[in-house]
């Protein structure tokens, strides 16, 4: 078992595990997320990846290979040994390579859960009693019951953890969140829309919602967790949706870059989804996610009304533009943010509490809270099949 953790010394080694060596962790085409890049720019010469973990030994060892290659970052992987699952790494660890944090970023399936195979969280607390947690979205694939379950165990062992809810770290985010309390606002209402770029989506799971549980839960989850930022707690009983279905006409899509022919029919994901749902202070929620557009461009807007204002957030993940209307004038205040980047405010924020303290920073997501997302993601889809009509 691995000692308790202890802070890294000033200017010293930051030691990381990395588990995943997929493109959340190492990037893609298909979007700016990017894990590694955030953590080198973050800690420069100090961090030291102590292991990656990926049951594709090829796959780990190629995005290795290539971050040697970079001679600015080889110095954080040139020791760094590949292990196939977390078990063979517990086994296996050498005392210098403790990790100060542990980023997860393999898929949900494996995690959020106490049940053996998907209880990747309850390991590292046992093992690795102390250390941070770095945990992407969705919490989980199973059941809602059991994510609470160990957002406990979480909180009771109480290491440093953030969830990989990136948006609420935007700038743009956080100056919606200083008028409303500049100005001792109340949220009345908020309204989602997220357009997904499908053409690019090339991953065969995310098409079928018995392994990714479809783009609500799996893509969707961000503009549901970032509604309740914002409009607080939902009530869950509240949720309506609809969706339109591959079977329908309109759910006819001409550019889907898998063969969906091989998901069984009822495991193939809503090509559009809407939801209305009412928080528990009393205002009202609005979703549209679409599976419809084509090329590399997602289109996502996000507005919040309070009493005499109205905020858009438009294209938060590439170029994050707010547009504020305020009591007294008909009129939109612009402010652009256009080298903003959450991924890495999170990752630099979770560093700096691990490092200093709670008084350092603040960690915007915390598991028990990415648990009531989740739940949420689920109403949505939950409701949206129950509307559903189903060719005979």
């Amino acid at each position: 078992m691995s000692p308790s953790a202890v802070r890294p010394a000033p200017g010293g080694d930051f030691n990381v595990v990395f588990i995943g060596a997929g493109n959340i962790m190492f990037g893609s085409d298909e979007g700016p997320w990017n894990h590694s890049i955030r953590f080198e720019k973050k800690l420069g010469s100090r961090l030291k990846i102590v292991a990656l973990v990926d049951p594709s030994i090829e796959r780990a060892a190629a995005v290795l290979q290539k971050k040697r290659s970079e001679e600015a970052v080889a110095s954080a992987y040139d020791r760094t040994p590949i292990y196939p699952n977390i078990d063979d790494f517990i086994q296996k660890i050498r005392p210098e390579q403790s990790p100060h944090a542990i980023v997860i970023g393999c898929p949900p399936a494996y995690r959020g859960s106490d049940e053996p195979g998907r209880d990747l969280e309850l390991k590292l607390l046992k093992h690795f009693p102390g250390v941070a947690l770095f945990v992407e979205k969705p919490v989980a694939t199973g059941a809602v019951i059991k994510s609470f379950a160990v957002a406990n165990s979480i909180n009771e062992a109480s290491p440093v953890c953030s969830v990989g809810y990136m948006l609420r770290y935007l700038a743009a985010v956080q100056k919606m969140k200083q008028i409303i309390t500049e100005n001792n606002l109340i949220v009345m209402a908020t309204t989602a829309r997220y357009g997904c770029a499908y053409e690019s989506i090339a991953k065969y799971n995310w098409w079928n919602k018995d392994i990714d549980c479809g783009p609500i839960v799996e893509q969707g989850t961000h503009f549901c967790d970032l509604s309740r930022y914002f409009g607080g707690d939902v009530d869950v009983p509240s949720v309506v949706a609809h969706s339109v279905e591959h079977y329908e006409a309109p759910g006819k899509l001409s550019k889907i870059p898998i063969d969906e022919s091989k998901i069984a029919p009822e495991q193939r994901i809503p090509r559009a989804t809407t939801a209305t749902w009412k928080y528990k202070n009393g205002a009202v929620g609005m979703l549209l996610h679409a599976v419809a557009l084509q090329d590399t461009n997602y289109s996502c807007e996000f507005e919040v009304y309070c009493d005499g204002y109205q905020m858009r957030l438009i294209d938060p993940y590439n170029n994050p533009t707010l547009y504020v209307r305020r009591p007294g004038s008909n009129l939109e205040e612009v402010q652009a943010f256009p080298q903003d980047d959450p991924f890495y405010s999170e990752v630099s924020n979770f560093i700096d509490v691990i490092e200093n303290g709670p008084e350092a920073s603040t960690i915007l997501s915390s598991f028990e809270d990415a648990c009531k997302s989740y739940e949420f993601s689920w109403a949505i889809r939950k409701a949206s099949e129950a509307s559903r009509k189903v060719p005979a």
